[in-house]
């Protein structure tokens, strides 16, 4: 028998090389062979997205970075960190990238520019700002509308397979906000044969809830034959909650990205029927982040799958 520890350094770093970028840490406490493994590029490059370079040379840097991401990092290690705590600004500023630090899978944010708005080209209605600390350029900040209508999309082809993701709407409110509390913004995910439906709530006096159901239950319409759809639930009622870049956050459903993903991701936000002005709201994005999954929810997965 061969312990671990007796083996060579690089034999030791391809073995980590299939675990996750977390065991990868934890390993370096074991012995010195297995920090030094745990620290080399053969284990962090297999932890770095394959198209990195092609995600990297979309950077609004200037002047953009030879790969990977600057000559001061030298270390996979260093670029995977860097990517964990800095995301990086990809498509003329319209979307941010980065990596989940426990998984290493891809999270982007759908910024504002590269969402739909309904009247955000009116400046009575929409205007676009640069004051409000933000990762983009620009966000949006609504002055004044009846008809709230937010649309967002993206490539499921260029999310990490087989992952759950939760799409969370980053946003804060100004002083002169109104017609927002206690009123529901109804939200609608759609991703393959998965689909989520809820309402969420933004009330800027702290009263903030959120209710959700079936799509299948609210909308049975939609659903004409229940074979060829997979309806995910939402799993828990998510509120809004302050992030620490001063934003807030609100969790809008979750959806699952298969092992050969094609099509879009859909998301609205849409609230058109109380008849109130609303003002003070201002966007930054739509966040995907990979999210954590349950056994049970790894069994609605593969029957999904069946299905």
């Amino acid at each position: 028998m061969v312990g671990l520890g007796t083996l060579p350094v690089d034999c030791i770093a391809h073995i980590l090389s299939f675990t996750t970028p977390l065991d990868a840490a934890r390993s370096s406490a074991v012995s010195r062979a297995f920090r030094a493994a745990s620290d080399s590029d053969a284990v962090w490059s297999k932890f770095l997205p394959p198209d990195l370079d092609l995600i990297a040379s979309t950077s609004v840097t200037t002047p953009p970075p030879p790969p990977p991401l600057g000559p001061s990092l030298t270390r996979q290690k260093d670029v995977f960190l860097r990517l964990c705590s800095a995301p990086l600004l990809i498509d003329s500023g319209r979307k941010s990238f980065a990596l989940e630090k426990w998984s290493g899978k891809k999270c982007y944010t759908i910024g504002t520019k590269d969402m739909s708005i309904v009247w955000d080209d009116a400046p009575e209605y929409w205007r676009w700002s640069s004051l409000h600390l933000s990762r983009f350029p620009e966000v949006a900040e609504l002055l004044r509308v009846l008809w709230l209508e937010v649309h967002a999309k993206m490539d499921t082809r260029l999310l990490s397979a087989n992952t759950y993701y939760a799409a969370l709407f980053i946003f804060k409110f100004v002083h002169e906000n109104s017609g927002f509390e206690n009123q529901a913004v109804e939200v609608s995910i759609f991703c393959g044969s998965g689909a989520e439906r809820c309402n969420i709530y933004l009330d800027p006096n702290g009263r903030m809830r959120q209710q959700s159901q079936t799509a299948q239950e609210r909308y049975p319409h939609i659903f004409q034959d229940a074979t060829a759809v997979r309806v995910i639930q939402a799993r828990e009622k998510q509120f809004p909650r302050d992030r620490e870049d001063g934003w807030k956050e609100v969790n809008l459903g979750e959806f699952f990205v298969d092992d050969s993903p094609t099509g879009e991701v859909k998301i609205s936000l849409m609230e058109v029927k109380s008849g109130k002005w609303k003002s003070g709201l201002v966007i930054q994005g739509i966040e995907l982040r990979p999210t954590q999954m349950t056994s049970r929810e790894s069994s609605r997965q593969h029957i999904g799958r069946r299905i």
